[in-house]
């Protein structure tokens, strides 16, 4: 199983904290049924609830643009909090300002220059839908998480994609089959 990223644009604030060597990074770090392209007709969405386990049994990362070595805040270090609720998963990372990584990450949320946000995750059960118009649906009902992170360009990795298209060519492939053997079905009986 690939580990997959989801990114999109939101409304993360900043502030500053009690402890002057402190501040804030604060916002929706997912948004539940919200669906994302990855591709043209593939799409992907999280439902409510899915990270309920990882909240409870994982030590997820608030890191910059998924960089194990820029470690923004975390569970472990009770500097990163996380609430689910209808919308979406939302988080409150403490930066230590005397870390100059930490600074600079916040110092772009803070002044605009970054607005993305993705997280890392495992999809441990999801559901497949296949439409109407032929195009493909993933929903997401759980996932392992492992961390969320402030990002500049909301896009999804070539790698994710190709896992993804794996499974759509596997499913066209099938459904090519089944028309196939109905078709020489209705030949053999009329």
């Amino acid at each position: 199983m690939n580990k997959r990223h989801m990114h999109f644009t939101s409304e993360l604030k900043t502030r500053n904290s009690e402890n002057e060597n402190e501040a804030v990074i604060e916002g929706y770090f997912v948004v539940y049924n919200q669906e994302t392209e990855l591709w043209p007709g593939a799409f992907e969405e999280v439902a409510p609830g899915a990270f309920e386990n990882s909240l409870r049994n994982n030590d997820i990362m608030c890191l910059d643009n998924h960089d194990s070595r820029m470690v923004l805040a975390s569970f472990g270090s009770d500097t990163l909090e996380l609430k689910s609720d209808n919308h979406g998963l939302w988080g409150k990372a403490i930066i230590d300002l005397e870390d100059p990584n930490a600074k600079s990450a916040y110092r772009k949320v803070q002044t605009g220059k970054v607005r993305g946000c993705s997280f890392g995750f495992y999809p441990t059960k999801e559901e497949q839908i296949t439409r109407d118009d032929g195009t493909m649906k993933w929903r997401i009902t759980e996932a392992e998480l492992h961390e969320v992170s402030i990002t500049a360009f909301p896009a999804y990795p070539q790698t994710d994609i190709m896992a993804r298209q794996k499974d759509v060519e596997t499913i066209k492939k099938q459904r090519l089959e089944q028309r196939k053997k109905q078709l020489k079905e209705r030949l053999t009986n009329a």
